[in-house]
């Protein structure tokens, strides 16, 4: 019988593409669903958060500036690296949700499917979001999807891999750059994602990845002046009023947060949710 001690993970955020431990130094417990401790988590603070957003900024003008080509091989390559490492997935989905093996490992395939879904659309979208609109003159008017900016993302709290794929893979595929507030309670799954996405040619600072208390992190992602737009999955009725209310500040787009079965098709709802409408006028000549 070997005495051999099994070697901890310590868990550690993710911003700008490296791992850092908060700034505060604070940790929480996270524990299973038999209340059975996992791990100790970063609790991340107001000032992880503002990090995070300077380095969104930061890499947004090259991640909207690639082409949707490569934004969906870069998507691609991130299902590939999940598919290396599904059982890894499966054991603390389950561990996370309170799941048999089976159905932790349909919820990862189907997220790992999902990616997949998204990196296909990525060179999609301008043909579906775009038009050449009909005027009354002699012009072209051509209307073209921009992405939105940096997004703050509240992961759903209930699924803690399908759900955050479903909220993170839409928004990065049309261009913007996001800073992810985990599940509180299950955020063991985000953070692990955290290490494929360094490993998948994501640019650092495309996603940003925070765990610790929701509505701690979200009062200053809503009011942040650099956050151009919010989606509120993870947020319950009376948080989403306060940080709507604080979004208006700046006009940032807000996505409510609603009943969402996370295995259905996902549609292109938040593909379009974060995206600006650019048109052009040109004259057509003699």
């Amino acid at each position: 019988m070997s005495d051999r001690l099994s070697v901890l993970k310590t868990y550690k955020l993710y911003v700008g593409g490296k791992f850092p431990r908060s700034e505060s130094g604070r940790v929480y417990e996270v524990t299973d669903s038999k209340g059975e401790w996992l791990a100790n988590a970063p609790l991340s603070s107001r000032k992880d958060a503002r990090d995070a957003v300077v380095a969104a900024r930061k890499a947004f003008g090259g991640w909207s500036g690639a082409t949707a080509y490569n934004r969906g091989q870069v998507l691609y390559r991130v299902a590939e690296m999940l598919e290396g490492r599904r059982d890894q997935f499966v054991a603390e989905v389950a561990a996370a949700e309170g799941l048999s093996k089976p159905k932790a490992a349909a919820q990862v395939d189907t997220a790992i499917d999902r990616w997949v879904w998204y990196a296909g659309w990525t060179d999609k979208v301008a043909q579906i979001a775009g038009s050449a609109n009909p005027v009354a003159g002699p012009y072209f008017n051509l209307s073209s999807p921009e992405p939105t900016g940096v997004v703050a993302v509240l992961a759903p709290q209930e699924s803690s891999f399908l759900g955050l794929v479903s909220v993170i893979a839409p928004a990065i595929a049309t261009g913007n750059t996001v800073v992810v507030v985990t599940s509180e309670n299950a955020p063991l799954p985000a953070l692990s994602l955290a290490e494929v996405l360094a490993t998948s040619d994501v640019p650092g600072g495309v996603v940003n990845i925070l765990s610790g208390r929701t509505a701690e992190l979200a009062a200053p992602l809503a009011a942040h002046q650099d956050v151009n737009a919010i989606d509120l999955a993870g947020a319950d009725a009376e948080l989403a009023k306060s940080l709507e209310t604080a979004a208006a500040d700046n006009l940032k787009r807000v996505l409510r947060p609603g009943t969402a079965d996370w295995t259905a098709d996902p549609g292109t709802e938040r593909l379009f949710s974060f995206l600006e409408t650019k048109t052009v006028w040109h004259p057509m000549g003699v």
